[in-house]
C-alpha cells in the first residue's frame, strides 16, 4: 500500500492559495521588510522555506502562506547550507561562540556547527557567516510561533511548499502518487516524482474542498 509508506512533511505541492496569500507571495520586499497574513482559520504544522537566490523566507501554516520576509544568508566562503533542518535550540538572547561574541537575538539553531536563524543586519544580499539573518521585528514574532523541531527548508531558489516522499515510495515502480492541484483536470498535465513516475493532476471537487475547489 502507498499511504503507510508516504510521509507528507510539507503538503501543498500543487495547491493554489487564496488571493491574499498569492499577493503576499508576489509582493516585492525591500531589504529589512516583512509581511504577515496569519489568521484564525489557518491550521496545520508551521514550517519555513528560505530561498538563497531570492534572499527571502516564506512561513507556512499547513497549506497557507502566512508570512514573508527578506533575509540575508551567507557570503561566498561562508555559504548557508541547503537542505531540511529542524530547529534544534531556541534562545531569545544569544551571542556567537564563533564570531567575536556577536549578538544573535531570537536565535533558532538549525545545525550544531553554527547555522541559525536570528535577527540581524539585513541589507538585501548575502552578508552573514552562514546564518540566516531576519528583520528584528519579524524574528521576534517568528520566535513566538516556532517550536523545537519546526522544519526549516533552505533551497537554492524555490519558495513554494513541496511534498517529501519516503525513499521506499520513490523507488517502488509499482507505486503512484496523486497530487491535487488547481491547474485543471486530468488532461492538464502531470508531474514526475522520482525516475519515470508520472503523477496526474486531478480536478478538486468544490463540494468537498470548498474554496480550494473554486477558481
Amino acid at each position: 500500500m502507498l499511504f503507510p509508506r508516504l510521509f507528507v512533511l510539507l503538503c501543498c505541492l500543487a495547491l493554489g492559495v487564496p488571493s491574499a496569500r498569492a499577493e503576499l507571495a508576489d509582493l516585492p520586499l525591500a531589504p529589512g521588510a516583512f509581511r504577515w497574513a496569519d489568521d484564525a482559520t489557518a491550521s496545520g504544522p508551521l514550517y519555513l522555506i528560505v530561498s538563497i537566490a531570492r534572499q527571502r523566507v516564506h512561513v507556512y501554516r499547513g497549506d497557507r502562506l502566512i508570512g514573508a520576509a527578506s533575509v540575508s544568508t551567507g557570503t561566498k566562503g561562508h555559504r548557508t547550507p541547503t537542505g531540511s533542518f529542524p530547529i534544534l535550540q531556541k534562545r531569545q538572547w544569544h551571542r556567537s561562540n564563533l564570531y567575536s561574541n556577536a549578538p544573535m537575538p531570537f536565535m533558532q539553531r538549525l545545525t550544531w556547527d553554527g547555522i541559525a536563524l536570528h535577527a540581524g543586519h539585513n541589507p538585501g544580499y548575502p552578508a552573514s557567516h552562514g546564518c540566516i539573518r531576519l528583520p528584528y521585528a519579524f524574528a521576534r514574532q517568528l520566535f513566538a510561533l516556532t517550536r523545537i523541531g519546526t522544519l526549516t527548508e533552505v533551497t537554492s531558489d524555490r519558495l513554494n511548499a513541496a511534498i517529501l516522499l519516503d525513499l521506499l515510495v520513490v523507488g517502488d515502480a509499482g507505486s503512484s502518487v496523486v497530487t491535487f492541484g488547481m491547474g485543471g483536470g486530468m488532461g492538464s498535465g502531470d508531474r514526475r516524482v522520482g525516475a519515470g513516475t508520472r503523477v496526474p493532476l486531478l480536478e478538486i471537487d468544490p463540494d468537498i474542498f470548498g474554496v480550494w475547489g473554486r477558481r
